[in-house]
């Protein structure tokens, strides 16, 4: 059995999404400590001079706890600089009209939410519904047995291969048998010259539109 143990980001990378595309069960680590190193609160995106980051705040008292207790700052307005970069930086890519208003809403349906995962759950639904994937995720917090050491975890769950979150050694706790998916990332047409990997699946979507299913068939191989 292939188990993919990931953390729960918003937008994830086809580095993430192929793991979870060949994993049998995928396991969120809602229960880790959040750091702001990782990608549970923010997604890479292409720019003209290369990537940059959006995010979501997070509340300066909760930096330390769970991610499921984690809250939003919702003092700062974290949403408009959002849509702001992904209209500036995609507004020419082809399928950037067909999906930003239902993306609009949904991200300024944030300014909503307190806390920051159940949030994350219903964008990251969203986005894959828009691309078409359909993954079955459990949260470790709903698990019988959960241990933060990954290995312990692997073999309760008699796993042979782990999976675990691409270049994540600086904030996940990394498994003795952590196996890499062999994911050759796909390089595919983005709106501006040359190619950056890692960027999330809103690159993917606002180029390919109704044909992710493309890049989604080279992850699964």
């Amino acid at each position: 059995m292939t188990l993919a143990l990931l953390l729960p980001g918003f937008a994830p990378n086809l580095y993430d999404l192929g793991a979870m595309l060949r994993a049998d069960r995928v396991i969120l680590q809602d229960v880790e400590s959040w750091s702001r190193k990782s990608r549970v609160h923010r997604a890479k995106i292409r720019t003209a001079q290369g990537t940059q980051w959006i995010n979501i705040p997070i509340r300066t008292a909760d930096k330390k706890k769970p991610i499921r207790e984690v809250r939003i700052d919702q003092e700062e307005d974290w949403v408009t600089p959002i849509l702001r970069a992904l209209r500036y930086n995609y507004r020419n890519s082809i399928y950037y009209d067909f999906y930003e208003p239902e993306i609009r809403a949904d991200f300024e349906s944030g300014r909503d939410y307190t806390y920051l995962l159940p949030f994350i759950e219903y964008i990251r639904g969203r986005l894959f519904r828009f691309m078409e994937v359909d993954i079955q995720e459990e949260y470790a917090s709903e698990l019988d047995f959960y241990s933060s050491d990954p290995d312990e975890l692997a073999r309760h769950q008699n796993a042979n291969t782990l999976y675990q979150e691409y270049d994540a050694r600086h904030y996940q706790r990394q498994a003795e048998q952590f196996s890499t998916p062999h994911i050759e990332h796909p390089t595919y047409h983005q709106h501006f010259e040359g190619f950056e990997p890692g960027c999330c699946i809103l690159d993917v979507l606002f180029q390919f539109g109704p044909e992710c299913f493309r890049i989604l068939a080279s992850l699964r191989d």
